[in-house]
């Protein structure tokens, strides 16, 4: 029998459902969140679809904004109506998560208190994307994803609008072209949800890009930030910085305060001109002393030396927000002013899943980071290698080292150049190699496939059902780490019951208490296989 053959059949069902998912079929649901989540699937643009498009290069073009604005309209708003979200808008290539993560919990400090019954804002609404386990956790409010019931309320209030406007103009509910695909229907209900809720502070993620970004039909944020900046989604954004950073920086405005994370210098002069353009000018965050990532005062809630800078852009956008929206005593010049105490709070606090996480349970410690470009890759490889547990220290009781194990996928994007990268980087700071290497798909369990959240039909199933990825990333570490025992596991399940029984075994053998680490573990590669990951150890822990 071949390898996975026995989740084979789940997987063709997945993705045979998700095609021939109906309208009608929506008419017949329940319409609980689970009857919401299989809705939005159909919409996930499938393989094909997606690599032509990369191909083509027309992923980002001139008609994206437009067709937004008209998906808008359809949904009985125009984009001026977002103006009363307040928006704070985030682009970049590198730390968008974290550093909307930053802003959201340095503004939840100025929420409704005892002491201040009477905030300037009352309700923070985070938009971010890819989720992790659930896709409710892209659409947050104060802190919180919504709720399930929340999440099917807003989500077939939006798919409804969208069929009546469509019967409206004499197309059949059930025809494609009645609703747009996956992310910018996620973005058209992330809207409705916050302008119904009455959020007032609205952090928005752009997904890729900035100028042609489903997001980017913003009419007045009040502030703009634009993280670091690298070579990704070339195929779209083209293969040059200068380029990428055009993109990136379409999301500026006219009476918009504009923030950028320091950049390369043939990045930051893109931005610049792009600024003066639209008539906005643009502060590179660096510089405060509280944030000198050699020397902080401040102890960032998230991990990696790295995060200080996305803390510093953070650190600009929610002051000028803050002392847009009336908030006293915020210093003009947060680069070189100390830092509020409150800001200090959000720092320390934040929290954000998935990125330099760490994890622990019995005799295992696992170091979780969804890095999937060649920069950030490079970051966490240099993050793991400063923990602890990451050096592998002997045992000359025994004569040999704790397992340092590399857990490993890339489905979409060049995943041996990803490899090949992180062993450099990891070989270029003096780090041990690892004693197992494990190479999975992103399929989340052995016996019941993906989690309905984490089905993904835009990735070559045929690819996946042969390992094709993880087969030649397996050859490729052989020959990078030839120390190195190489596993190719079928789904991320099997991955992590590799990993226990692993601990297990040594734990027995080093006669390690129950809080002992026997082995350490870097997941890393995909937030796709992160949040598999988590959603495997959070349903079943040992």
């Amino acid at each position: 029998m071949p390898l996975c053959a026995r989740w084979r059949p789940g997987l063709r069902r997945i993705y045979s459902s998700v095609q021939f998912f109906s309208t009608s079929s929506v008419h017949s649901m329940a319409r609980t969140y689970e009857d919401a989540i299989a809705a939005l699937n159909s919409l996930q643009s499938n393989f094909a679809i997606v690599d032509a498009i990369r191909k083509s290069g027309r992923g980002m073009n001139k008609d994206a904004i437009p067709e937004m604005i008209d998906w808008c309209k359809k949904i009985g708003y125009q984009p001026a109506d977002l103006n009363c979200l307040n928006p704070i808008h985030i682009a970049g290539t590198k730390g968008k998560g974290s550093t909307c993560a930053f802003i959201s919990s340095i503004l939840s400090q100025y929420l409704p208190t005892a002491t201040e019954p009477h905030p300037k804002f009352s309700k923070i609404g985070l938009y971010t994307s890819p989720h992790l386990r659930f896709v409710r956790e892209r659409i947050q409010i104060n802190s919180a994803p919504l709720s399930e019931a929340d999440f099917a309320k807003y989500f077939f209030e939006t798919w409804d609008r969208l069929e009546a406007s469509a019967k409206a103009v004499g197309m059949a509910p059930d025809d494609p072209a009645s609703k747009p695909v996956y992310f910018r229907f996620l973005t058209l209900m992330a809207f409705h949800a916050y302008i119904s809720e009455g959020v007032d502070a609205a952090i928005i993620e752009c997904g890729i890009g900035g100028e042609y970004d489903s997001t980017n039909i913003l009419v007045q944020p009040v502030v703009t930030g634009i993280t670091s900046l690298g070579i990704d989604h070339v195929a779209v954004l083209g293969n040059t910085i200068e380029e990428i950073a055009w993109h990136k920086g379409g999301i500026m405005k006219p009476g918009a305060r504009a923030y950028a994370a320091p950049q390369p210098d043939a990045a930051l002069n893109v931005l610049s001109e792009r600024a003066k353009e639209i008539g906005v000018e643009l502060e590179v965050t660096e510089g405060n002393p509280g944030l000198d990532p050699t020397n902080p005062t401040v102890q960032l809630g998230l991990s990696g030396e790295f995060q200080y800078k996305n803390a510093e852009l953070a650190v600009g956008v929610a002051g000028a927000f803050l002392r847009a929206r009336g908030v006293e005593d915020i210093p003009t010049n947060l680069n070189t002013a100390p830092l509020p105490s409150k800001f200090r709070a959000g720092l320390e606090t934040a929290r954000l899943g998935g990125r330099c996480d760490k994890r622990r349970e019995k005799n295992v410690a696992w170091h979780i980071d969804g890095g999937h470009t060649l920069d950030s890759i490079e970051a966490t490889g240099k993050w793991f290698a400063s923990q602890p547990y990451a050096q592998g220290p002997s045992t000359p009781d025994q004569g040999s080292e704790k397992p340092r194990v590399l857990i490993f996928n890339q489905q979409t994007r060049d995943s041996v150049e990803l490899a090949r990268a992180l062993n450099e980087t990891f070989v270029s700071s003096g780090t041990k190699p690892f004693t197992h290497a494990i190479f999975c798909t992103n399929v989340t369990f052995k016996e019941a496939g993906y989690r309905p959240d984490l089905v993904s039909v835009n990735t070559n199933s045929s690819d996946v059902e042969k390992l094709s990825v993880q087969k030649a990333l397996a050859e490729t570490w052989k020959q990078l780490s030839p120390s190195t025992d190489v596993q190719v596991k079928c789904t991320i399940e099997e991955a992590v019951d590799f990993v226990r029984d692993l601990a297990a075994s040594e734990a027995k053998k080093l006669g390690e208490d129950k809080d002992g680490v026997a082995v350490s573990v870097l997941v890393t590669g995909s937030l796709h296989l992160v949040g598999g990951l988590l959603e495997v150890l959070e349903t079943t822990q040992t």
